[in-house]
């Protein structure tokens, strides 16, 4: 190494004495010594910089540092201290320092080291689950923790939490995460049947949303469940929007018949909600976050929903209504206008005769224009102008195979004279029997009838003629024999009577035309001697009289030939018999 300029020891000249040199020498190696004690060596550089790096790093992980927070699970199943990471959105926030159990062992508790950037996420809407494989009937999450290992999902929630640092975690992932745009909504429903949390929300066959929780409600009460419906779909729910539970196999028997639905495999498995909205709601705005709706059994029940006006209509039967079902559909002239709500059996206390009581809800929409509904004063009076015109309601057979019922209104002008009332607000319509009620009562008067029939006295008196019969066999054989003879001779004499008169026969209309020939000629002579004798001589009468029995004769010949060429039996059996066979 160089040494610097300052330290060159001074040049001695050639011609210097010995002390002046040997004291320059002295001089240059005590500045050489002075001048080595003061130099930095470069081995103090490593440690200098590991200890710069070490503050450096020290100051770097206190500054990051952010609080620890404990979280509560039921079981640390997949979790690992020093390991497991804190993740939103795949970004590292912390990591699991300890595990623990609580002091009733009841559950773990992880105390994780978060970093700063996570503590305005420490809120009290936050919300912590572990991912790990799970497997349900409507997904399969959390494949990619079997290579890379469980860790802690966080879900900071809506802005404006107060900060939090005690958790307890989820069980199970939730279904909705809150920066995922859409709006929740409740439904309404008397069962949830196949539903459950994560059930799909289908829109026109396509999954737009799920079920994120159910509710079974209090005995006396309604079930209902929450459902996420994901943007844009959500803007195509409106307050006139309807939802069915559209599960994956529908059977259905009823008054239309058997219905067979099946839907997707999804929904087969875990069922689902289906909705729809009708052109007029579409013209509504969207519906309100949270609002209520009811979820109705199937979809036919559900699109019958949006039919605001409803007239109640109840008519009473006096006979077997077995069959009729509430939702069974009442029909006017084969459309339907409206639904059985209520089958209730009624005994008047006074008297004991019982009664059946059928309410109706009948939708005017179906028939009228919704902007010229008539109001509930010309409902009523329509209703008895078109009693009094023989209207009824009637219970008739829809289907052969179930039984079911239906109730039809219809015009019956023979019908007995009737009057409509109102029962509170619903309008009593008179009814007529008819369908199996008419059969049955038929049916049971033949039965009384043949019940009255002397059966047992008329099986004996053919039992006591067939052994009469059987006792007199022989004779009878013998008289049958003979009746069979003689109904042979009998058959042979008409053939030869028909085989002899049949010339006759022929001969007679020429027998009928001499006579009449014969008797225009005499009445010509008649007329001659007319005129030569008068008119009122013996001759003339007695010549009148004679020719008006000759006429007489003439026509008696021509019937007979007629007669008998319709009938040539009747020249062995006569006249009556021939004319009563005719």
């Amino acid at each position: 190494m160089d040494n610097p300029p300052d330290s060159v020891p001074p040049e001695i000249p050639p011609d210097a004495p010995e002390e002046a040199s040997y004291s320059a020498q002295s001089e240059s190696i005590q500045t050489a010594r002075i001048e080595v004690r003061r130099r930095l060596s470069l081995v103090w550089l490593i440690p200098i910089v590991a200890a710069v790096a070490a503050a450096w790093l020290g100051w770097r992980t206190l500054s990051g540092e952010g609080p620890t927070i404990t979280i509560s699970f039921l079981a640390a199943d997949g979790l690992t201290t020093g390991q497991t990471k804190v993740q939103h959105k795949a970004v590292d926030l912390g990591t699991v320092r300890s595990i623990g159990l609580s002091h009733d062992l009841g559950h773990v508790v992880v105390r994780v080291a978060m970093r700063r950037e996570a503590e305005r996420m420490l809120t009290d809407h936050a919300r912590f689950w572990v991912v790990r494989p799970r497997l349900t009937a409507t997904s399969v999450t959390g494949l990619e923790t079997l290579i890379s290992g469980a860790y802690i999902e966080l879900d900071p929630g809506p802005a404006g939490g107060q900060p939090e640092r005690d958790f307890i975690g989820l069980e199970q992932p939730p279904a909705v995460r809150s920066d995922e745009p859409g709006r929740t909504f409740r439904l309404d429903t008397d069962q949830l049947g196949s539903l459950g949390v994560g059930s799909p929300v289908l829109y026109r066959d396509e999954t737009v949303g799920e079920v994120i929780s159910t509710d079974p409600g209090s005995p006396d009460g309604r079930a209902s469940l929450h459902i996420f419906v994901k943007a844009p779909f959500s803007q195509y729910v409106r307050d006139g929007s309807y939802f069915w539970n559209d599960s994956g196999l529908s059977f259905t028997a009823g008054a239309e018949g058997f219905n067979v639905q099946i839907e997707s495999i999804q929904a087969l498995l875990s069922g689902a909600v289906g909705f729809d909205t009708s052109a007029e709601a579409l013209a509504t705005p969207a519906a309100a976050q949270d609002l209520a709706f009811t979820l109705f059994p199937d979809r036919k029940t559900a699109a019958a929903s949006h039919y605001r006006r409803q007239v109640p209509f109840l008519v009473v039967f006096h006979g077997s209504v077995r069959g009729l079902a509430v939702g069974a559909p009442v029909e006017l002239y084969g459309i339907q206008v409206g639904d059985v709500t209520d089958v209730k059996l009624q005994v008047e206390r006074r008297t004991g005769t019982p009664s059946v009581q059928v309410r109706m809800a009948v939708q005017p929409e179906r028939i009228f224009p919704k902007n010229d509904l008539p109001s509930p004063e010309e409902t009523l009076s329509a209703m008895r102008e078109l009693v009094q015109r023989g209207f009824r309601a009637q219970l008739r057979t829809s289907n052969l195979f179930t039984g079911q019922l239906f109730v039809a209104l219809d015009f019956f002008p023979n019908a007995p004279p009737a009057q409509v009332s109102m029962e509170g607000s619903a309008i009593v319509l008179p009814g007529q029997a008819g369908g199996l009620e008419n059969l049955t009562r038929s049916l049971d008067d033949i039965v009384e009838k043949l019940d009255r029939l002397p059966l047992q006295q008329v099986g004996e008196n053919l039992n006591l003629l067939l052994r009469s019969l059987d006792k007199s066999a022989p004779e009878l054989r013998s008289a049958l024999e003979s009746a069979a003879a003689a109904m042979r001779s009998a058959r042979e004499l008409v053939d030869k009577l028909d085989a002899g008169a049949t010339p006759m026969l022929r001969r007679l209309p020429e027998i009928a035309a001499n006579l009449q020939s014969t008797t225009d000629r005499a009445n010509k002579l008649v007329g001659s001697l007319n005129n030569q004798f008068g008119g009122s001589s013996d001759l003339s009468h007695q010549l009148t009289r004679m020719m008006a029995q000759l006429d007489e004769t003439a026509r008696s010949i021509r019937t007979l030939a007629d007669f008998l060429d319709e009938h040539p039996e009747a020249l062995l059996r006569g006249r009556t018999g021939a004319v009563r066979e005719r």
